[in-house]
């Protein structure tokens, strides 16, 4: 790569980027936790997660759909940057739902990922959405990594979502985690509430996998035994889970009235009604983050995946209103937070 990165290999992952909860392929099968083997590395980007962690590299990339990146990133305790819309190409992924896919750094620590995202950042003429970029992007992120970056900051609790059936070693870590930040400088606003929040989060997700995933056969695989969704499920799957949602995907199509309001954050109306709405609290309040926790439960048995995966808070927000989420383990930030913390937030942070 121009920047000097030596890439040492791909790695495993849920196939077709389908689950939040677990990572397994029919070529390598199933990715373990390497804190603790019998515990899923969450979904997606698992084995990025889980290679990261294990001390096989320094930097992994992720796409994230809803949680790829976050997901992996707060279930093997690393740095994982879900970028803006518009601020990374997204260019010869192989998409999920392209209209939230973002690609971001998965590292150990805040400057390792920070460096990532002044190498990858930039516009592209071959992903137009990257046109939002042009002249917002600083010369370099590495300016804004202050040791006592916190002070004077105005950060915004999200109990909304904090709220939900959390465990109570999560709930825990994140209310001491509210400490220490305010021990650092910053001010905590506890808590902030957004006007209409259930009702605007409501009909984001549009069943566009089929579109993308055709366009992007034609573009890059090009062969004419593979060009539909129907050739995908005829080469099969061995994990039963991306086999159902394959055949989930051929059933659904896009309504031809929903098709024009399945657009990017920038002109699609329910995804501007849902940034504006959060934007307008934050300026309100004069915020300069909102955080949550990523997940309200801790990682799941791989032989109870679906059984133990109540959800998680990172498919919400900000994939649909495209602002930028960081991810983040509170002792891989020395600098600013104190060691002895594995707890993850999402900041959303206001218009960056």
């Amino acid at each position: 790569m121009e920047s000097g990165a030596i890439i040492i290999g791909k790695s495993n992952m849920a196939e077709w980027a389908f689950s939040p909860m677990h990572s397994e392929s029919s070529t390598q099968g199933t990715i373990r936790n390497p804190y603790n083997l019998d515990h899923v590395p969450a979904g997606s980007s698992g084995g990025t997660g889980a290679s990261i962690a294990s001390n096989f590299g320094v930097i992994g990339l992720g796409t994230d759909t809803g949680n790829s990146i976050r997901g992996p990133s707060s279930h093997n305790a690393l740095v994982g940057f879900r970028t803006t819309l518009g601020l990374v190409s997204r260019e010869g992924i192989v998409p999920l739902y392209l209209r939230n896919d973002v690609v971001g750094p998965m590292c150990r620590t805040v400057e390792d990922a920070t460096k990532v995202l002044e190498a990858i950042a930039g516009f592209d003429p071959k992903d137009p959405i990257t046109n939002f970029s042009k002249g917002k992007i600083p010369e370099n992120y590495s300016q804004f990594l202050q040791k006592e970056g916190l002070k004077g900051t105005r950060i915004g609790v999200f109990r909304t979502l904090s709220e939900v059936n959390p465990d109570p070693e999560i709930t825990a870590l994140f209310n001491q985690s509210l400490k220490d930040m305010q021990a650092l400088g910053a001010v905590i606003i506890d808590s902030v509430e957004v006007e209409n929040f259930d009702s605007l989060r409501r009909n984001q997700w549009c069943p566009v996998f089929r579109q993308d995933l055709e366009k992007f056969l034609a573009d890059y695989v090009k062969r004419d035994t593979m060009k539909t969704l129907e050739d995908v499920i005829r080469v099969g799957t061995k994990s039963d889970y991306a086999r159902e949602g394959l055949e989930r995907f051929r059933e659904s199509d896009l309504p031809e009235n929903m098709a024009e309001n399945c657009g990017d954050p920038f002109t699609d109306p329910e995804r501007i009604a849902f940034r504006e709405a959060i934007e307008k609290v934050m300026d309100s309040l004069m915020l300069d983050a909102l955080v949550y926790p990523s997940w309200n439960s801790k990682p799941a048995r791989i032989d109870r995946f679906q059984e133990e995966y109540s959800g998680d808070n990172s498919q919400i927000i900000a994939p649909h209103t495209g602002n930028l989420p960081l991810l983040y383990r509170w002792d891989s930030l020395p600098a600013i937070f104190p060691p002895g913390y594995s707890f993850l937030a999402e900041c959303g942070l206001n218009r960056s």
